[in-house]
């Protein structure tokens, strides 16, 4: 099964985005779009020319968007934000926790450029705190996709999920591995069984657990790879079962290993079945500027990083 999970070629997650974007506008009249002078950026200019009069430009005002989308979904209207992922929850947390979350409105905060992968433009742009932070409010989900086809199918189905949605993808161009594979908010995503460790990852780092099982396989080590895309609600039972199997777990992540996937997955292992775990995210620091793969690699968030998580934790297991 994992020797079937192969890239059909490379394009960004914020594609996906502005593709999804584009077919939810056409299925439902309901959806809006908002955009913080990023349009190129967040891909939405599909959306722009299918239905301009249900798109709203703010400009470089950020803290007003969100309180116009939620003013929007007190409308009956399903609003689509879109600016980078520092800019959509950094610079606005007290508007979403206050106008979005706290009265549980039916907005969908979409964040592009997360994490280290932003890239060139560097600490200021990049974020790697905001799963913590959104995850954190009560009612937000949190969705995390790996690939172009997960982020397209996300952006459609968050237009049915009821209550605010936190979408976060990526600026660079990145293997596209799943498709034909289903997409359920709240479902993990089971990409192959194994029987000595388990690997949860989330992101754009599913793709390098990818190439780290195989490696691992390769060296006689059978891998569960789980896709964790939605972080908020965590399939519990999911990640229950496959630690209970294994009885090792490691977690990857493009984020900081404090507030991240990791930590959730950490506090319910520890609440209901402990569990010898290793975390593969950044170590309590910004990031700064530089090429995507470089960065990558100088935080430990390669193959390579993985593979040597799982070789500590199975020398603890």
């Amino acid at each position: 099964m994992l020797q079937n999970i192969t890239s059909s070629g490379k394009k960004a997650t914020r594609d996906g985005f502005g593709d999804g974007l584009f077919e939810v506008a056409q299925a439902n009249p309901k959806v809006v779009a908002l955009c913080a002078d990023l349009i190129g950026s967040l891909k939405m200019e599909k959306f722009i020319e299918y239905c301009p009069e249900r798109f709203f430009q703010v400009g470089i005002a950020e803290a007003n968007m969100m309180g116009i989308a939620a003013g929007l979904a007190t409308a009956g209207k399903i609003p689509y934000t879109g600016t980078f992922a520092n800019f959509s929850t950094g610079r606005v947390y007290d508007q979403i926790r206050q106008s979005i979350a706290y009265s549980d409105k039916n907005v969908k905060i979409c964040a592009s450029h997360a994490g280290l992968t932003l890239g060139e433009d560097g600490a200021t742009h990049q974020i790697l705190e905001d799963i913590g932070l959104m995850k954190m409010l009560p009612g937000m989900t949190v969705i995390n996709p790996c690939d172009y086809n997960q982020t397209k199918l996300a952006t459609i189905a968050i237009a049915n999920h009821e209550g605010p949605v936190y979408l976060r993808f990526g600026r660079p161009a990145w293997p596209m591995f799943t498709e034909g594979m289903p997409f359920e908010i709240g479902k993990a995503l089971l990409m192959s069984e194994g029987s000595d460790v388990t690997i949860f990852a989330t992101g754009h780092l599913v793709w390098e657990a990818v190439e780290a099982a195989k490696s691992l396989a390769e060296q006689g080590i059978s891998v569960e790879l789980i896709n964790i895309h939605t972080i908020k609600p965590l399939d519990e039972a999911a990640v229950l079962a496959s630690a209970a199997k294994t009885k090792a777990v490691v977690t990857a992540e493009e984020h900081n290993y404090l507030g991240g996937m990791g930590e959730s997955i950490a506090g319910l292992l520890a609440r209901k079945l402990p569990t010898p775990m290793e975390m593969v995210a950044v170590n309590d620091s910004f990031g700064e500027s530089g090429e995507v793969p470089k960065l990558l690699e100088k935080y430990g968030l390669k193959a390579v990083n993985i593979e040597n998580a799982v070789k500590a934790v199975l020398a603890r297991k």
